[in-house]
This record gives C-alpha cells, structure tokens and sequence, in this order.
C-alpha cells in the first residue's frame, strides 16, 4: 500500500492531500481537533462530519512538536527533506519544520488493512499477509493471472481496492517474491513493476545492496567494505568468498540474492510466535513517585494484549514485560506458566510477578508486556476462572536483582 498510514488520514482530511505530512508521536484522541476548533474558532459548531472542511492553517505542525515520540510514516513530499519512519520527531521538525503532524489511529489503519485484504482474497485466494500494508500473492493458477505477464491482473488488483477503500497500492510482479518486493518498490505510487527473469542484469544489479530485503545497515556496511556497493558487484562475488565471509548460511543466501533466486512459497497461513503491546512515555516515569500512572498504563498495556490475543482466537502460556530505562539500556523478564491464558487479569498477574524481578530504581522510558508460545484457544481447553490475587504493581526495586 502507498502511504498507507497517510493514505487512510488523507480519506478523512483530504485538504491534506498532497502536502508534507508526518504520523506519530501519539494516539489520536476521536475529538480532539473538533475540541479545538469550537473553542478556538466558535463562528460556526463543528462536527465530526465537518473534518474535510477544517483548514489546513489549523492543523498542528512539527514544528511545534515537544517530546520523544517517532515517526510511524512520512508521505512522499515529506520525504525529499530526508525524514522517514522510525526517526524521531524533535530530528524531523529540523529538517522539516512545516510538515503537519497528525496522530496514529491504529483502529482505523487496522479496519483499512482488513478491507483491502479482502478485496484481494476474492481475486487471488493464495495471499500471504506480510503486516498492515503489505501482501504477497501467487498468481500461478488465478485465471487471467499470466496475461501480459501479470500486469493485467495487477491492474484489476489495484482498482478493485480503489473501488473498495479509495486507497492506492504499487505491485511487483516476479517470479519469486525476492524480486517481487524490489519491484514494488520501483513505481511508487499506485505503480505496477514487471521484473522477469532476463531482466536481472538490467533491473535488478544497478541497484545498491540495501535494495535487498534481508541485507540491512550493518551488512550492508560490511560488503561496501570489501568494495561491494551494488547488487551486481555482490553477484561478481564467488559464493565460497562470501561463505568464508558472511559465514555459511548467510553467505549462501547473499549469493542466491544477487542472483535472483529465492525458493519460498507463499505462506497463507502462518502463526504467530507471540503478541505485544508497549509504549513510550512522554516523560521519563520513576517506579515509586509516578505509581499511579505506571499502574494504569500497565494494566492498559495488559488488556490490550489479552484483547488481541481473544479478537485472533490464542491463547499463551509464556508471559513477559520489557523495560527501557532513562539511560535507554534494556530489560525483560519473563516466565512460562502450565496453563495457557488470554485473561487480562492473569496476564497482568503474571506481569506484574515479573516486574519483580528488575531493577525499578532508575526511571522509564518505555514499558511492554508479551505474551507468547501460542496456541489455538479451540486446541486449549484454558480454564481461566479461578481468582488471582492482585500483585502490587512497581514496588521499590528488591535488594538482590537479576542481571
């Protein structure tokens, strides 16, 4: 999908559309902008049906952006400023001090990804989900699926979604999805990429090594080391060089990659390892002095991870929490019970038992809670009915700790 987190705001305020714009640094607050509006400007009463109509000078600007939050996703005319996902806010607004800045909306991202999935299951059943915004899909035995080499297809794809959502999304067509994910890549937005297997040397080895999905920034700082800067210089590479290099298993794979080859199917259905939910504070939280508000994002955190593991039918038996203190190191614990659960309430029990088991004398910055080795809930007969008792929730840190 192109955009996708942005593509879904422009849906709701498509006076946006077109301009520098950034995602993150909270959740979206369902009033928060009509709030403001009937207060700041009371000429008229404003409505949820009224969000198309607010003016673009009234919209928050990066500029104005105080805290540590980070960028879920930038539009395309944010990016020539170089800013993009995962860079923190406070960078951005220097290097783009005019883009606007709106909140997440996780629940309206999510109901858009269902949709447009489901456009393409009705066309092409033999889908693997890759995330919120992303897919693969073998069109070997769709009928149709060959002609033009796929690009027709491809055109039916994107147009169905179109109809559906309003939402556009670039293809890669390929023959293996190595090559398919570059290709998406190549005509964005609402493009569609036809990359065959005689194309390789033309297509595929003028683009850098990073173009690669499974090469990142240390890797590839590795091969530009050795002089390797491109997808054909890494294919000049004897596979026993990189083998005695990068090492057996991934050296291998590196010589399979420049040369376009990649064996895996498309999965349709896969399970998931675990589920988590985490945040970042706006503010550092101590332990002890900031209790009360550590409590409630705890439980929070705890809840919507039961909710998640309920609304996708799992249950865990492996519960754990993470903690990133003000000095950004790291710590999780965790511990594995006999029987599986999606109680929040037991969840958070056994959270919270973990908690126990970290330093809490330096502040935080960032809390988590996982629950994982899932199973089907229909395969678990989980009886979660009897009571727990309620832990306290970030007491002082114990004398002896953990390392």
């Amino acid at each position: 999908m192109d955009a996708f987190y942005a593509s879904v705001e422009w849906l709701r305020y498509p006076q946006l559309k077109g301009l520098p714009m950034v995602i993150g640094g909270g959740r979206r607050k369902e009033d928060d902008l009509i709030g403001r509006l009937n207060a700041e400007r009371p000429e008229r009463t404003w409505t949820a049906a009224d969000l198309a109509d607010i003016p673009v000078d009234f919209f928050p600007l990066l500029r104005d952006y105080v805290g540590r939050g980070v960028i879920t996703t930038a539009t395309y005319a944010a990016r020539p400023f170089g800013i993009g996902s995962a860079m923190g806010l406070m960078k951005a607004a220097r290097l783009c001090p005019q883009a606007i800045l709106l909140p997440v909306d996780f629940d309206e991202y999510r109901r858009y990804s269902r949709a447009f999935k489901a456009v393409i299951r009705d066309i092409a059943p033999v889908m693997e989900d890759r995330g919120v915004d992303e897919v693969y899909i073998d069109f070997t035995d769709v009928p149709g699926g060959q002609r033009e080499s796929g690009r027709v297809l491809a055109r039916l794809i994107q147009k169905s979604i179109a109809d559906a959502t309003g939402l556009t999304c670039s293809i890669g067509v390929a023959p293996n999805k190595l090559l398919a994910k570059m290709a998406s890549e190549f005509n964005k937005p609402a493009g569609i990429s036809i990359v065959r297997e005689d194309d390789l040397q033309t297509l595929i080895w003028p683009l850098p090594c990073r173009k690669i999905n499974g090469i990142g920034p240390k890797a590839d700082a590795r091969l530009q080391a050795h002089g390797i800067h491109t997808i054909g210089d890494l294919a000049a590479r004897d596979q026993a060089w990189l083998v005695a290099h990068f090492g057996r298993s991934y050296g291998a794979w590196l010589h399979d990659a420049a040369w376009g080859r990649d064996a895996r199917p498309v999965v349709t259905e896969s399970e998931p390892v675990s589920m988590s939910r985490e945040t970042t504070f706006d503010r550092d939280l101590h332990a002890v002095r900031d209790r009360a508000e550590l409590g409630r994002i705890f439980t929070r955190l705890c809840e919507q991870v039961a909710g998640d593991l309920q609304r996708k039918g799992y249950v865990g038996k492996t519960i754990g929490i993470k903690l990133r203190y003000d000095d950004f190191k790291i710590a999780t614990r965790d511990q594995t019970v006999a029987e599986p659960t999606a109680d929040a309430r037991r969840i958070r029990q056994l959270a919270g038992q973990c908690l126990k088991r970290v330093p809490l004398d330096k502040r935080l910055r960032l809390l988590g809670v996982r629950v994982g080795s899932l199973a089907k809930a229909d395969a678990v007969r989980a009886d979660d009915s009897t009571p727990h008792a309620d832990l306290p929730l970030f007491q002082q840190a114990p004398s002896a700790t953990e390392n």
